[in-house]
């Protein structure tokens, strides 16, 4: 198939070029600078010079694809989550539209940072706003009703912690605020968890959702199902030399900054459904394993 990839050089995005690449489809990536492009171009496959913001771009790009997987998202808009909501919905109804009647795959990335009372969340736990991690959740309702239109359409859901070497993420900032502050701190008595999943291994469950999933489907791309916190704080502090404590859960933001929020959080997800319906099984090592690695306390991973 050809597949239109936004966010085609992220974290995510760029492996899933590699994986749909490796699997012989062919990727057209969106790209919105010289550098991306070329790391495309290097990766082998097609650019599209544009973002999300560009509709016209995203609209044609779709409509002469097979299919579409996307996983930007304007991180530069951070500080108004809001206005970083409505450009995806946007995008996210552009791309659509362009794909009506289809029956094509449309793939886009949510997150997993949302649960009902502490609960396990599954792939069917009814999802409640809780921030930056669930922003996407208009998007996700746009989906369901394209699926309602002759569009092959699933969320892969994906954890806070999508860890692995090269991380500037969540896990790349806990590392740093240890370091800076010379203490691995976590809140509370710590208990709350923490999904996890390699983003090699995500990557490879966006592939399988493009091949395989059936219309209006959540999957969920967890391996780690709660990783308690004080034990991510724990392997940091121990990597880095420095103690470990808890802090009053009140205290998170002004130690960790906005994802303070999301480390006092209790947000347990599954996957059993997703492993289920499309046979995907983790490979990669897990969230405490990776720690263990050593990569996200070299110099150059720690900035």
């Amino acid at each position: 198939m050809r597949i239109f990839v936004t966010g085609a050089t992220g974290w995510i995005g760029s492996a899933v070029v590699r994986d749909l690449l490796g699997a012989g489809h062919q990727v057209v990536g969106l790209a919105r600078s010289d550098a991306s492009a070329a790391a495309l171009t290097t990766a082998g496959a097609e650019v599209r010079r544009g973002d999300l913001d560009d509709l016209d771009v995203l609209r044609s790009a779709a409509a002469a694809a097979d299919g579409v997987v996307h996983t930007a998202f304007k991180h530069d808009s951070m500080d108004d989550i809001e206005v970083a909501a409505r450009a995806d919905l946007r995008a996210v109804e552009t791309m659509g539209e362009a794909l009506a009647g289809s029956g094509g795959p449309f793939v886009i990335a949510s997150g997993t940072g949302v649960r009902a009372g502490g609960a396990v969340a599954t792939e069917d736990t009814p999802h409640v706003y809780m921030g930056p991690p669930s922003a996407r959740l208009a998007s996700e309702d746009a989906m369901w009703a394209l699926a309602e239109r002759g569009v092959r359409t699933s969320v892969v859901r994906i954890p806070p912690s999508a860890h692995g070497e090269g991380d500037k993420g969540f896990v790349a900032r806990l590392v740093r605020t240890a370091r800076e502050k010379g203490v691995s701190a976590y809140p509370g008595d710590g208990a709350n968890r923490w999904p996890a999943v390699h983003r090699l291994d995500a990557a490879r469950l966006f592939r399988l959702a493009v091949e395989n999933a059936r219309p209006g489907t959540a999957l969920h791309a967890v391996d780690d199902e709660g990783v308690p916190v004080r034990e991510i704080a724990a392997t940091i502090g121990r990597h880095l030399n420095v103690p470990v404590r808890s802090i009053p859960p009140e205290q998170a933001i002004d130690h960790f900054g906005f994802i303070g929020a999301v480390f006092s959080a209790d947000l347990p997800a599954s996957s059993e459904l997703t492993r289920k319906w499309l046979d995907w099984q983790p490979t990669r090592p897990g969230l405490l394993a990776d720690l263990d690695a050593g990569h996200y306390f070299t110099a150059e991973e720690s900035r």
